[in-house]
């Protein structure tokens, strides 16, 4: 069987619509059936007439899940836990839900470093015309009145002429950084392995934490909807996701705390993983006995908390870049545009 990476996109949609199907009294093998018939991608209808066969010859789900070799090994997992509990459809919905999340957090991730750069780009462009190709204009408008540039002028003009005979250079260093940034937003095993080195390094501050916590909220409150035990989804949740070392000793002291038998919500307070606001909404979720639900909850307002300071940097990012850029431009055509007026007015 041929292996295909699937997308988050792909793997909330199949856990969804098992779920459904589960949810209906169809069985997961008239299911995978009913899926391959629709399905218009050659290689995943092929994929998914197999898992059907495979099924109706009495492998479990999980079974067939894992012989594909096309979808992670957590996933696997947690399919085999919901076999073993009897909450299969309860971890297919829990799944879905969780790669949804993660697809909306990469869509913003993604928009988040794509369009500062895009924005950058352009103003660079346009300060190397006005360099390039705008100050040989004015300064033969001033040899034409028998004057020359100096000062600042002067210099940005031989920055143009260093600039103009780089040109070759500067054309494939630009495309290379064009193809980079294509290769970034369009491919999600590049943006997943950069994105990953950066959480190791600096993933215990700022907006890398708290995307980080969003995830691990996500994935450990799925590990809870599914049947596992706590200590069980804390391990899982903590396999998730690449981290830095100051967010994996937090994930590892909850973990200890947890098989020294303190209950969940004073685990994740003393190892200081989550802010003590949402550590007390799972205590009184666990004592209400609804811990799973609560859980999800802290794991939505951990994403939008996320999502809004990604916006908010964003919101920074792109009207700085605006005002700095103008800035330049304006103190390039002043060099120029001031000497001039006084030469003109000297002539008149």
């Amino acid at each position: 069987m041929k292996k295909m990476n699937l997308s988050n996109d792909y793997l909330s949609a199949f856990c969804l619509q098992i779920s459904l199907l589960l949810h209906a009294g169809i069985s997961i093998g008239d299911g995978l059936h009913m899926l391959s018939e629709d399905e218009e991608d050659p290689a995943a209808k092929k994929i998914l007439q197999s898992m059907s066969e495979q099924v109706d010859n009495g492998l479990q789900i999980s079974e067939v899940m894992e012989q594909s070799e096309c979808f992670p090994d957590y996933v696997v997992y947690m399919t085999r836990t919901g076999e073993e509990t009897g909450r299969t459809e309860e971890a297919f919905k829990a799944l879905s839900d969780y790669y949804e999340e993660q697809r909306q957090l990469s869509e913003r991730v993604r928009g988040a470093l794509l369009y500062p750069v895009i924005l950058l780009i352009l103003m660079l462009l346009i300060i190397g015309v006005l360099l390039i190709r705008v100050l040989p204009i004015f300064n033969t408008v001033y040899n034409q009145l028998g004057g020359s540039m100096t000062g600042i002028a002067a210099g940005l003009l031989k920055l143009g002429d260093v600039l103009r005979a780089a040109l070759p250079v500067l054309g494939i260093v630009m495309g290379i950084v064009v193809v980079v940034v294509l290769i970034f937003y369009f491919s999600d095993t590049l943006r997943g392995k950069l994105t990953g080195q950066i959480r190791k390094r600096h993933g215990h501050k700022g907006i890398l934490h708290k995307v980080g916590m969003a995830r691990f909220a996500s994935a450990l409150s799925m590990g809870m909807m599914s049947g596992l035990a706590i200590e069980d989804a804390m391990r899982m949740a903590m396999s998730f996701h690449e981290e830095s070392d100051k967010v994996k000793a937090g994930y590892e002291q909850c973990l200890n705390n947890l098989e020294q038998g303190e209950p969940l919500a004073e685990s994740l307070k003393k190892a200081e993983v989550f802010p003590t606001l949402y550590c007390r909404m799972l205590s009184l979720g666990v004592k209400s006995g609804a811990g799973d639900d609560i859980m999800a909850e802290i794991a939505r307002r951990l994403e939008d908390d996320a999502s809004r300071s990604i916006d908010n940097a964003v919101a920074k990012i792109e009207p700085t870049i605006v005002i700095v850029t103008s800035i330049l431009v304006g103190v390039i055509l002043l060099s120029v545009m001031i000497p001039l007026m006084n030469i003109m007015a000297s002539i008149g």
